[in-house]
């Protein structure tokens, strides 16, 4: 009873400082997840809410990445460090580095007399360290005190359990070891036996709140001398200085303490508003203004934009610009706007406005003078310039300046990897020297040079042991070769040949491990939510050197896509077609992609290479992440932070790095990503 003691007198000093009860507020678990202190709930977070969650107690470490995908469904990916983990044929491991991936969705809302219902299954596609099914309920009982009851399986059916209630068919569950992961165990979902868990959260003020839970936990792989665990209750303290940050402490399975922190950050909330932008020039100039191009492109290159072709008519002004700095494609169709207008004669009566990207043309905005002017100052501008304007294909393009672009520029770079089973935290920092020149419209050269300044990327231990073609699993050695890298040099061609069709040629060093030839081809019907893709490239692999040599090792590959806009920033996209490795099979990715920029994602490969050819992992699969700069500076710029978070690097199901792919392209040069930022356009 020592340790309650303890948290009774901790609770005891904090109690002076407590206010008035308040509603309940949302609460993440030491998994990381919604929940009381060890177990699960009912209750979801915010839309959107992409939360990182810390927790440790007796030898055990978890790192959760949790995000909110739809308001009803969850996921959460886990990294955990366990010390003294025995497997039930009787295999002692010193320590295990476990990877799980969780599903949850939130089947009813709370009434005045019902509670939320909420089903899960953890670790599904792991090692089944964390393997668990779970019904559970929630609701209020006064304002400031909710009760959770629930049902469990697999893992949370350790204690007090008994005999499945879902019937004979459900009865057993399939003996499971401790495996290399990665294996999807259907099998396993609501079988065997069951058990009750629950708890009590009382929040105390805005700040504060108090937890107590039933664990159905027996805790089955860590009690293996880690510690005693000689109760089922678990008592827990949180504070919640804000709502982006939850801070708690525990007294676990009457024992030993624990403590977990979780930071949540949104990304539709951006945490400067509207940012910091200079404001745009008024349509109506204060003097008179040149109106020659030369004028109206160094004003255009003012608004951080690109004048790349441009036409007089008797009464209208056709050009097409370059977005070199707005993440809404709407802001950069506002300033252009407002330029033209501010340097066009007065009988100029409407600006026609396209997006361009590597020479590939967007649909027309068509824009007449008088309602911008109008509506410049409205309090619902936008709105009203939404219903006047035109979007529609261009009545002929524009013809294009004669001069070409370059640009270039030196910026920091790091390179994490962050699941090597033998140095879980490994990472390179450095410079990184990024040039690309446009001598016609249409082709671009680019490369890229980075040279390292500090870092382990090049210390990892583990050899490749891969029975397929190493085109990924000797990433290693790409690192142990030299501080100065040729990550890429190419030259790329981009055309239009026909109305909603885009292709791509690329030639040179195509990505840090390969080179060639890469081909592509892309439909895009106009107001369609489908695009179809076709891709095939010949490479061989690069030198270890990562400069002009290249191994023995060269493979054609290429898919057939399609593109799937769900709509409310939901998007789907499947691949088919032969890897890197030789191996055929398909990609399905999901994301979610929000009007600011970012992007939160899953994919999974299947091949025709067996679980066991393949490796640890049995697939390749992962989480992409992608977060715009201007979110997190105010400040207006198209360059990101993109990440993918891969379980394990593998040989299997790998696809070549192409920059410049044609979907991605042509994303902010719809009619869609223009209507959809239209609330910027006067900005």
């Amino acid at each position: 009873m020592r340790g309650y003691a303890v948290f009774a007198v901790l609770l005891g000093q904090l109690w002076p400082g407590f206010a008035a009860a308040q509603e309940p507020r949302f609460h993440y678990n030491n998994f990381g997840a919604p929940g009381l202190i060890e177990m699960p709930d009912a209750r979801s977070a915010a839309d959107a809410d992409l939360a990182f969650s810390l927790s440790h107690f007796a030898g055990q470490t978890r790192n959760t990445l949790t995000f909110q995908v739809t308001p009803r469904l969850s996921a959460s990916f886990r990294y955990a460090a366990l010390d003294d983990v025995f497997s039930p044929d009787g295999t002692v491991y010193d320590r295990v580095l476990d990877r799980s991936f969780s599903l949850r969705y939130r089947l009813s809302d709370e009434t005045d007399y019902l509670p939320s219902l909420a089903i899960g299954a953890d670790d599904f596609a792991g090692t089944g360290i964390y393997s668990a099914e779970y019904l559970v309920a929630t609701k209020a009982l006064v304002p400031a005190l909710s009760m959770t009851a629930g049902i469990g399986w697999g893992r949370l059916a350790g204690v007090g359990g008994f005999e499945n209630p879902l019937g004979a068919p459900f009865a057993d569950r399939p003996a499971q070891e401790i495996g290399q992961g990665g294996t999807v165990r259907g099998n396993n979902l609501f079988r065997g036996d069951a058990a009750l868990f629950g708890g009590l959260t009382w929040q105390m003020n805005d700040d504060w709140h108090l937890a107590v839970e039933y664990s159905s936990d027996a805790l089955r792989y860590q009690d293996a001398g880690v510690f005693d665990r000689r109760s089922p209750i678990n008592l827990g303290v949180g504070y919640g200085p804000s709502p982006n940050l939850q801070i708690s402490a525990q007294y676990l399975y009457g024992s030993t303490f624990g403590a977990a922190l979780t930071y949540v950050i949104n990304p539709a909330d951006p945490p400067f508003g509207g940012g910091f932008d200079q404001g745009p020039v008024p349509v109506v100039p204060i003097r008179p203004l040149s109106s020659s191009r030369a004028a109206i492109t160094r004003n255009l290159a003012d608004e951080g934009l690109l004048l790349h072709a441009l036409d007089r008519h008797p009464d209208r002004i056709a050009v097409e610009v370059v977005n070199l700095t707005y993440n809404a494609p709407a802001q950069a169709i506002g300033r252009a706007a407002r330029v033209l207008a501010a340097h066009a004669p007065p009988h100029i009566r409407r600006f026609d406005i396209a997006l361009v990207e590597r020479g590939v043309a967007g649909p027309a905005i068509r824009l007449d003078r008088a309602d911008l002017v109008a509506r410049e100052f409205a309090l619902d501008g936008a709105a009203q310039l939404l219903k006047a304007a035109q979007i529609a294909p261009a009545e002929g393009r524009p013809s294009p300046l004669m001069q070409s672009n370059f640009q270039w520029g030196i910026t920091p770079y790091i390179t994490p990897n962050i699941f090597d089973p033998d140095d879980p935290l490994r990472a390179d920092f450095g410079l990184a020297l990024d040039g690309s020149w446009s001598p016609v419209a249409g082709v671009l050269l680019s490369g890229t040079v980075r040279h390292r300044v500090l870092g382990n990327l090049d210390q990892a231990s583990r050899m490749s042991v891969s029975v397929l073609p190493r085109v990924r699993s000797e990433f290693a050695l790409y690192d142990r070769e030299g501080d100065l890298d040729l990550i890429d040099l190419t030259a790329a061609w981009y055309a239009q040949p026909a109305h909603n069709i885009t292709t791509r040629l690329t030639v040179g060093l195509l990505e840090e491990m390969f080179g060639g030839a890469s081909a592509e081809l892309l439909w895009r019907p106009e107001n369609s939510p489908l695009a179809f893709g076709i891709e095939v490239n010949s490479v061989r692999q690069r030198g270890f050197e990562s400069d002009f040599s290249f191994l023995d090792y060269d493979v054609t590959t290429g898919h057939g896509s399609v593109y799937w806009d769900m709509g409310e920033g939901y998007h789907a996209r499947l691949d088919a077609g032969r890897y890197l490795a030789g191996d055929w099979g398909a990609t399905l990715a999901l994301s979610r992609e929000f009007r600011n920029g970012w992007s939160v994602g899953a994919f999974a490969t299947i091949t025709d290479v067996p679980f066991d050819d393949f490796g640890e992992g049995s697939f390749d699969k992962g989480i992409t992440i992608s977060m715009p700069i201007a979110w997190l500076s105010g400040r207006s710029t198209r360059n990101t932070v993109d990440r993918t978070i891969r379980p394990v690097t593998r040989d299997g199901g790998a696809r070549l790095h192409v920059e410049g792919r044609l979907y991605d392209l042509t994303n902010d040069l719809s009619a869609d990503a223009i209507s959809a930022s239209w609330g910027r356009v006067l900005r």
